[in-house]
């Protein structure tokens, strides 16, 4: 089978793309190579894109979509990416005629030019799940709709990370697009996995030496303790189940926030960017090297799970092959 061609926008470190490629191993699984091919990847952020390129062949573009000539993005067949989650609120906050006004709120309306333009066979979001409910529930109607007045039709789905053999609780909207109704009728979104997926001690050592830097301090576990109770703070992981939430916000990590913390051998830690790495579901080849850990925590907490995302493009997989070659001309 012909690959099909993918553009991937928001790229970041890569999860997404990773997950559309597969070819990799995770967690003594190996993932499959799927019948994609990566024709052009974009991101602003140098940090992240400094990451991207070194774990793929292929380079991620640093630049800034709102600059970019859309004539210059190459004829695809699918167009991945995560629309940075400030853009939403800003979407249902004006009329959407404001929108393109505001800088994040026109990182949405970049991505719907490209579509317009190109017209891709389909499309994936992915967001927050936050985004559902945003603005009072006016956001997330009004995105469908704006995909919807170009001449796509969407589903759209909340998956929870855990479901597909990766160790975390994680929840988010994914939207798919097509430009074929026939594509949306045999279009169905994964299955919950039936067996039981991998837990946070399956990837974590949480005995390890770590470097004496990813714990708290004394003073930071006195004043967690005291208001622990009433704010439901310090959340402190079992290991024998899937862990809370990796986001961006580990890079500052305190025992107050809502964050997952290790308790070991009477000490609290945070976990280390490659411990984060892993809950996300990377495999251990993709290497974090060249940027600080701060950067690194953020890149990974924004990232979607390669692993989630491998089992989500089966499903396109699936009808791209017996849907037959609507080829883009």
């Amino acid at each position: 089978m012909e690959k099909l061609k993918v553009v991937s926008l928001f790229s970041g470190m890569g999860g997404m793309d990773l997950g559309v490629l597969g070819n990799f191993s995770y967690n003594n699984d190996y993932y499959a190579s799927n019948p994609f091919e990566i024709v052009y990847a974009s991101d602003n952020d140098n940090y992240s894109s400094h990451l991207y390129n070194n774990n793929f062949v292929h380079k991620c573009q640093i630049e800034d979509i709102r600059t970019v000539t859309i004539n210059n993005i190459p004829s695809h067949d699918l167009l991945i990416g995560g629309f940075p989650c400030k853009s939403f609120s800003i979407v249902a906050q004006n009329p959407p005629r404001l929108g393109y006004d505001d800088k994040d709120g026109k990182l949405f309306y970049e991505m719907v030019k490209v579509l317009k333009k190109k017209k891709p066979r389909f499309f994936i979001v992915e967001n927050v799940k936050g985004l559902i409910s945003a603005n009072r529930g006016q956001a997330f109607p009004l995105i469908i709709k704006s995909f919807e007045d170009i001449g796509y039709t969407c589903k759209d789905e909340v998956l929870t990370a855990s479901d597909y053999n990766v160790p975390q609780k994680r929840q988010r909207v994914f939207i798919i697009g097509f430009k074929y109704v026939k594509d949306k009728n045999a279009f169905s979104f994964p299955e919950p996995l039936q067996k039981k997926g991998p837990v946070l001690g399956d990837l974590v050592d949480i005995n390890k030496k770590v470097d004496d830097k990813y714990y708290f301090s004394e003073r930071a576990v006195k004043g967690m303790l005291r208001v622990r109770e009433k704010m439901n703070k310090g959340r402190v992981m079992d290991p024998k189940k899937p862990c809370n939430t990796i986001s961006s916000h580990l890079a500052k990590v305190s025992l107050n926030g809502t964050d997952p913390v290790l308790y070991v051998n009477k000490k609290y830690r945070r976990f280390t960017p490659r411990e984060a790495a892993d809950i996300q579901s990377f495999p251990k080849e993709f290497t974090l090297d060249g940027v600080s850990e701060h950067r690194q925590y953020v890149a990974i907490g924004n990232a979607v799970p390669p692993v989630l995302m491998w089992y989500l493009i089966q499903s396109i997989n699936t009808i791209a092959k017996t849907n037959g070659n609507h080829k883009h001309h």
